[in-house]
């Protein structure tokens, strides 16, 4: 099950449920336990030490020119990897080998626009709860509002025939992170369908508590706007009614940076995070496999989705927004590239991408962090693996400065430990090779 290297152990508790499906269990099972209106600490499952896997150490120790400054500077940047070797067995059953560096569930980074990949599964496994009111991902939904400072929605300029809808909104996250479309599914889930949806698949830590990109209150983003549905001939299907969430949630105390901006002002003090979104890196490398093998976690982990649901997803993770027609992001080449939001193998790589490889991924980027959580695909060369790393690229320390170390630090690492990585798999023997045709899509163009 686990890497042969003799100190690849015990990578994570919160790990070890993936590998429950593999020919070779661990003797104790770590379960993590939803925290829903408590003010007590999350409950942490054991962490590795910074040093413990020795595979991910040695291998980035090889690439010195790419990783001496990271590896010295792991601690105050926060460089945290995750790489999941995929096995096929004779019959193409794959089975998973974990490797992790620096990993650590109690230190906080801000997980940006990763928080999207959760919310887009709990989006549609909403929808099929409701399907009994007619609707899905591309029913007209109306968003409505309920006070003066939210944000009506009847129309999507982006759609060919402008209706606004779950699919365009899942479109426009997965291909470009678009974060008016995470707001108007955050709004049609709610803050407490959200948390308590992912604490009962085993997150307990994660806590997705705020709109992006729009500056509202803890009270304001608790409150979520009423949501119509309509069918082509704009009758009513399915009514929503404006929400607000009352659940306390686990007290929290993440402080970042020695000082931050607000306004023209410099607070010379740590900025406090609490309140804003949390989610680990084990928790959102996890909700990724069990999005391309849900059989290699546990069912409880799994989202309810359809099949057809998890390969629209699949498709539009992978899919450059150079090859999308609706929204018509390859109308628009200044603004978006073919490696638009594939940080990891391609960082800050602007020009064309190789035909064999494709990458299924959410990333971010926000408060000086490069987050990227990525399966990665070579149909050419038979090649997949898992992938995520977070990097917090601040070197001044202070937030909202717009001085952040995205070109200089956190892109070249990004691009490097994806090269590093997919590299070492070319050279990797296996015993069988994987049929990849299932990650084959057709795309707009």
């Amino acid at each position: 099950m686990f890497s042969k290297q003799p100190a690849v152990i015990n990578i994570i508790g919160g790990f070890l449920f993936l590998f429950s499906c593999t020919a070779t269990k661990p003797t104790q099972k770590m379960e993590n336990k939803a925290i829903i209106s408590t003010t007590q600490p999350p409950v942490k499952v054991p962490v590795q030490s910074p040093q413990a896997d020795v595979f991910l150490e040695n291998l980035l120790q090889q690439y010195p020119r790419y990783f001496d400054s990271i590896l010295k500077s792991r601690s105050p940047w926060n460089v945290q990897v995750i790489y999941t070797q995929v096995n096929r067995a004779a019959d193409g059953t794959p089975s998973l080998e974990q490797h992790a560096f620096n990993v650590d569930t109690a230190k906080y980074f801000y997980p940006a626009s990763t928080v999207k990949l959760p919310v887009v599964l709990l989006a549609l496994q909403r929808l099929n709860e409701l399907k009994q009111k007619g609707i899905d991902k591309n029913t007209t939904m109306l968003t409505e509002t309920a006070q003066n400072w939210q944000t009506a929605v009847y129309n999507d300029p982006t759609a060919p025939d402008g209706r606004p809808t779950i699919a365009q909104y899942i479109k426009k996250i997965l291909m470009v992170s678009d974060n008016d479309a995470y707001n108007r599914l955050y709004e049609f889930l709610g803050q407490e369908y959200i948390n308590d949806q992912l604490h009962k698949k085993g997150y307990a830590d994660a806590q997705i508590l705020h709109h992006l990109e729009v500056v509202l209150t803890e009270a304001q983003n608790r409150q979520t706007n009423p949501v119509r549905f309509l069918d082509n001939s704009n009758a009513l299907l399915y009514e929503q009614p404006a929400r607000n969430n009352m659940v306390q949630y686990a007290h929290r105390n993440d402080l970042l940076a020695k000082g931050y901006y607000k306004g023209d002002q410099l607070i010379k003090e740590p900025m406090n995070f609490s309140k804003k979104n949390r989610i680990s890196l084990p928790d959102l490398h996890n909700i990724l496999i069990s999005l391309v093998f849900p059989d290699k976690v546990e069912p409880s982990q799994c989202f309810n989705i359809t099949d057809e649901d998890k390969q629209f997803v699949l498709k539009y993770m992978s899919q450059f927004p150079t090859e999308s027609i609706s929204p018509p992001y390859a109308a628009d080449t200044v603004n978006y590239w073919p490696a638009y939001g594939k940080k990891i193998l391609f960082g800050s790589a602007k020009g064309k991408l190789p035909e064999n490889i494709r990458i299924f991924n959410k990333e971010g980027d926000a408060w000086g962090h490069l987050v990227d959580i990525a399966y990665v695909v070579d149909f050419k060369n038979k090649i997949e693996f898992f992938l995520s790393a977070v990097i917090y690229c601040n070197s001044d320390g202070i937030l909202n400065d717009d001085k952040y170390d995205y070109e200089t630090i956190g892109l070249p690492f990004m691009k490097n430990l994806g090269q590093v990585i997919y590299d070492y798999e070319l050279k990797r023997e296996r015993k069988k090779s994987p049929d990849l045709s299932p990650f084959i899509f057709k795309y707009d163009k």
